[in-house]
């Protein structure tokens, strides 16, 4: 269960860094390991700075502007099937803002590993092919989360308060899913968050939304996951495709031209 906090922990990944002076010594690896221990026991939420990473967040702010100011018309193309019927992909690509959804307006663009595994292909019930191929915009250059200034991240704490998390420069906001909080046996928690609008919050100069570029850590679609404490084991696959019926990117949507296969397709139920 998450602790009562009023601010997000900030933890400094300086000593991973290649370029810090000789190579971490075993308990300077100890240390880490024992805080992040500490904060995903408790608030769930950490941002990560001074992360060895090989992109700025420049360069990956600049991607995702220039992908979003592209026409619609093109953006299209590599929708997922839900909103396009005509198109391959189901699980990958474009997903548009939904005006009947007043409380998620968010618009996407989702990709995954380049070389993704090939499962068997999709199963008779099964709408969504997990390991499918990356899509792309024709002539365009190819989820821990980076956000930009804009704000409007909120933490609930176990008091009922939302915290805000606002941005800070550089970093890397990490949380713990429930799935990994599953695997530690509830000793790491999952600490339910949200994005609101917020007037307040700093505007974007070029009038753009707010941006956030998340990136799931998850195990293959066919991977048996365990918890720690010997409690009940799950299929990887099977379990994401049941959190995906309340997402609302892959839920039918009202006027969308459907193909026959989507159509007769099976819905896994939630449980």
């Amino acid at each position: 269960m998450a602790t009562i906090f009023s601010s997000l922990p900030i933890i400094d990944l300086s000593i991973l860094a290649e370029t810090s002076p000789g190579a971490p010594g075993e308990q300077d690896l100890r240390d880490l390991s024992q805080r992040l221990c500490d904060v995903f026991a408790s608030t769930g939420f950490a941002y990560l700075v001074n992360a060895p990473l090989s992109f700025s967040h420049e360069q990956i702010f600049g991607l995702a502007n220039a992908f979003f100011r592209i026409d619609e018309t093109e953006k299209l193309k590599v929708a997922k099937r839900t909103f396009v019927g005509t198109n391959k992909n189901t699980y990958r690509g474009y997903f548009p803002t939904q005006p009947s959804q007043l409380d998620n307006l968010k618009e996407g663009f989702e990709v995954g590993p380049s070389t993704p595994p090939r499962q068997a292909g999709l199963a008779r019930h099964q709408r969504f092919d997990l390991s499918e191929p990356n899509v792309w915009p024709p002539g365009f250059v190819k989820t821990l989360l980076h956000q930009d200034p804009t704000g409007g991240l909120e933490v609930l704490n176990a008091d009922g308060q939302w915290i805000s998390a606002p941005y800070v420069p550089g970093s890397i906001v990490v949380n713990i899913g429930d799935l990994m909080a599953r695997v530690s046996g509830g000793r790491f928690v999952a600490t339910m968050h949200r994005v609101r609008t917020n007037n307040a919050s700093v505007e974007r100069p070029d009038g753009m939304g707010r941006f956030s570029m998340p990136f799931f850590f998850e195990p293959g679609e066919e991977c048996v996951v365990r918890s720690v404490d010997g409690g009940e084991s799950i299929v990887y696959g099977e379990y994401v495709r049941r959190k995906m019926n309340t997402w609302v990117e892959y839920m039918d949507v009202p006027g969308a031209t459907l193909d026959a296969s989507v159509r007769n397709g099976v819905s896994v139920k939630a449980y």
